[in-house]
């Protein structure tokens, strides 16, 4: 069984997006692996099936494998569209010229040389077909390797089925070899409404649906495309959602060549819509035989303007009409976009002709003021010094005066007017690159307040510990301080030879560190004096008469600060009564 688990999980590290659609996959299935004893699997038999899979190189190909796999019918499907797209318009051709010989009666339906081309229009529309079905056999084992599929038939939906079947009906619509004829009748309108009735051939019928073989040119077009053969811009348009379609392509050309592709589109169906009214129209009507006729119709009916010199007869005349008068619409449509946009200004002429324009009118303003103040000149010139006022003038120049006003209104709305219309996406591409300057600023600002905040954290963080500190630190000086007194005190007493007035060591001091330390941190409980005045014998609050005279203490004197009173001037209701020493020796 461990041989088995470690065989699939090679197997799994080669193909790691097997897909869950595989029928018949590789591995052996769930019940093939299962044995006879109780629902066991069966190590041996497991083992030799991967061994017989590794034997039979039917091992499951790794994704180089298919990528290489699906660049090479990429290629073989480029191909075969050629070949197609040739087929079509070989036959195509082939039909023209043999319509166009049988109507100059160069020979008859039942000539070896009418039987020789229409057997040319056979094998091509055979060839053109098992093509066609090659294609789709490519796309269907395309669709397997992008989808790890194992069974052609879960590519075979309806909508392919479907166009699959239309192609094929499209492309197998030929003149077959032989004479046949039906009679068409049909009212002349040019001649009252009259009957004709002709015999035609079924070709007319055939060969008109054989254009419809041009839309392997789209197809051509697509798979020829840089957009679509290249990888990084099929990437590219993958990220954003693309689907690169004939229809993608065909805005892409008229993007970047309009008037080329126009011009073919227009020439081409002029063309091909003369060809085919041509057809409908000469077996009833003479006109139409001469094919400068219907190119004229075919041109006045394709701009929409229609002089009705010349009208077509049959039903199939009229509908190409139709459809060439929509096609000409469209068109129209598409020239007039195309022109509009080759008329339009660039984007550097736009700033050319907005600054001529501005220099223009700032130089019309300056003129219209200069009126203004000319003309108000005059008027109080004429009116006030003058020794005889001329009415007539002084009208003039009033006239004058209110139309030098409205030409300085104009300019000023002038000037509002190309202020509005320079405000393009010019204008918001530059509102935007400063806004983002402006943001960025900003933004840089604001890290740098960051940063400084955040080393202010740090330095309150150094100084919070320091001020923690600091209780332990004055508590420790304060009792290094009490012990060097007390040592002074003791230096003292020995010097003086009072044997019975020692003071002991600091081993037998009464007051401890910890009270000292209580003494420091709450000073108001430190001002109650003890039942041993000798106590306090460090505390500047004592005054000198609790001292003894037996006390070492009372020799000596506490200096004042030199920079606050006495305590007992400064809180007198923490100073106690004094106290008077025992008499006693």
């Amino acid at each position: 069984m461990k041989g088995t688990g470690s065989s699939g999980g090679g197997l799994g590290g080669e193909e790691a997006g097997i897909a869950l659609v595989g029928v018949h996959s590789d591995y052996p299935r769930y019940t093939e692996e299962r044995g006879l004893g109780g629902g066991h699997l069966c190590k041996g038999n497991s083992l030799g099936s991967s061994s017989n899979l590794n034997l039979s190189g039917k091992q499951k190909p790794n994704v180089g494998y298919r990528l290489g796999r699906r660049k090479a019918l990429f290629e073989k499907r480029k191909r075969i569209s050629d070949y197609a797209l040739v087929m079509g318009m070989f036959g195509i051709v082939i039909m023209v010229i043999e319509n166009e010989l049988w109507g100059a009666g160069v020979y008859t339906k039942t000539s070896l040389y009418s039987i020789g081309l229409k057997t040319l229009i056979s094998v091509s529309t055979v060839i053109l077909l098992g093509l066609i079905v090659a294609y789709h056999a490519l796309e269907v084992q395309l669709f397997m390797i992008d989808n790890c599929a194992d069974d052609w038939r879960i590519a075979m939906t309806w909508q392919r089925i479907s166009q699959i079947s239309m192609e094929l009906g499209i492309c197998a619509i030929h003149p077959v070899p032989g004479q046949h004829f039906f009679l068409w009748q049909t009212k002349l309108a040019n001649k009252g409404g009259e009957l004709c009735s002709r015999w035609v051939p079924y070709d007319v019928t055939l060969s008109l649906p054989m254009f419809l073989r041009l839309y392997l040119i789209c197809r051509v077009m697509l798979l020829h495309s840089k957009l679509f053969t290249d990888a990084s811009s099929r990437s590219i348009g993958a990220l954003n959602r693309i689907n690169f379609n004939t229809r993608f392509v065909l805005k892409t050309l008229m993007t970047i060549c309009p008037g080329t592709v126009l011009l073919v589109f227009m020439v081409s169906l002029w063309i091909i819509a003369s060809w085919t009214m041509r057809q409908c129209e000469r077996f009833h009507d003479e006109d139409h035989a001469n094919l400068l006729n219907s190119m004229w119709l075919i041109a006045i009916t394709f701009l929409s303007v229609g002089f009705g010199d010349i009208v077509p007869n049959t039903y199939c005349g009229r509908g190409i009409a139709v459809t060439t008068g929509i096609m000409g619409a469209g068109c129209t449509a598409l020239l007039v976009a195309v022109l509009s946009r080759k008329m339009e200004l660039t984007r550097a002429e736009k700033h050319v002709h907005n600054f001529m324009m501005d220099t223009q009118l700032t130089k019309r303003l300056k003129n219209a003021a200069a009126n203004v103040l000319r003309e108000t000149w005059l008027i109080y010139k004429h009116t006030r010094l003058v020794k005889r006022v001329n009415a007539g003038r002084v009208r003039t120049h009033q006239r004058k005066f209110l139309l030098a006003i409205y030409a300085l209104r104009k300019v000023k709305m002038d000037q509002r007017k190309l202020m509005d219309n320079a405000n393009t996406i010019t204008d918001m591409a530059k509102t935007q690159n400063t806004v983002y300057e402006i943001v960025s600023d900003m933004s840089s600002r604001y890290d740098a307040l960051e940063d400084r905040l955040v080393a202010l954290e740090d330095k309150l963080g150094t100084l919070q510990e320091q001020v923690e500190l600091l209780p332990e630190l004055l508590s420790r000086c304060i009792t290094q301080h009490a012990l060097g007194q007390t040592g002074n005190k003791d230096s003292n007493t020995g010097n003086t030879g009072g044997a019975g007035n020692t003071i002991t060591n600091s081993a037998s001091n009464p007051i401890s560190m910890s009270e000292s330390r209580r003494n420091f941190l709450h000073p108001e409980s430190a001002a109650i004096i003890p039942s041993n005045p000798t106590a306090l014998s460090h505390s500047r609050s004592v005054p000198p008469t609790l001292a003894t005279s037996s006390s070492p203490c009372s020799s000596y004197q506490w200096p004042a600060s030199p920079i606050l009173p006495p305590i007992s001037s400064r809180t007198p209701h923490l100073v106690p009564e004094p106290l008077h020493p025992s008499t006693s020796s």
